[in-house]
């Protein structure tokens, strides 16, 4: 699965590349907070079972917080606009941006993936396939696959889902085993489980590095 430490590198990479004008040290901060507070679900895993990759890991907030951010800052007297100016439109469109793209839909490509509509429907899904071109088949893709039975003619599809929170435990270094009492449990917190792991926490230290080492726009009165 991404490490937490995976999730804050790319999102220190969105940072750079949309934040633009309004990118500084407390603007990296509140978007490294965003795509690490989904992370507080661990926590509930001791209460909740199946909290984890569910309570904070899925698309409900993302679906509600667009239209109404949507409908705010596209009218005249933007209620946002108005109390933070444009540099918090831009920091709580980025905020949710990272949070969706960061995270959200990164870990819905890892082990059980997470409860995408959680809590209107109670469902792990996985994005789990491949894609791909070839001279014999043409186009193929298992991402998403329809199947039918050929006693029935009943069609089922297959988008990767999986459990529920009742038989669905996704592990972490706060709450390792759904056993509530386990014996001699291994707890590490991951930080590069993989090489493309390592790879894109080396790009976001370099990112933030070069972003840094840049010199500043020149102003207009310099230019004059």
């Amino acid at each position: 699965m991404p490490s937490t430490v995976v999730h804050a590198a790319v999102a220190c990479c969105l940072a750079v590349g949309l934040l633009g004008e309004f990118y500084d040290r407390r603007a990296l901060v509140f978007v490294l907070a965003v795509v690490l507070a989904p992370e507080l679900d661990t926590f509930a895993g001791w209460f909740l079972d199946g909290a984890h990759r569910a309570l904070l890991h899925n698309l409900v907030f993302t679906a509600v917080a667009v239209p109404v951010l949507l409908w705010d800052t596209t009218r005249e007297s933007s209620w946002l606009r108005e109390r933070f100016g444009a540099r918090g439109v831009r920091l709580v469109w980025v905020g949710l941006f990272v949070h969706t793209f960061a995270h959200m839909l990164f870990d819905w490509s890892h082990l059980d993936g997470i409860n995408l509509f959680y809590p209107i429907t109670d469902r792990f899904f996985n994005l789990d396939g491949e894609a791909f071109f070839s001279t014999a088949d043409g186009f193929t893709q298992t991402f998403i696959e329809v199947t039918t039975d050929p006693e029935t003619g009943q069609q089922s599809v297959d988008a990767g889902q999986g459990g529920t929170t009742g038989n669905t435990h996704v592990s972490s270094p706060v709450d390792p085993s759904p056993d509530p009492e386990p014996q001699n449990v291994d707890r590490r917190a991951p930080i590069a489980v993989q090489g493309w792991q390592l790879y894109l926490i080396a790009l976001g230290a370099f990112t933030l590095v070069a972003k840094k080492l840049q010199s500043p726009l020149p102003s207009k009165r310099d230019d004059d």
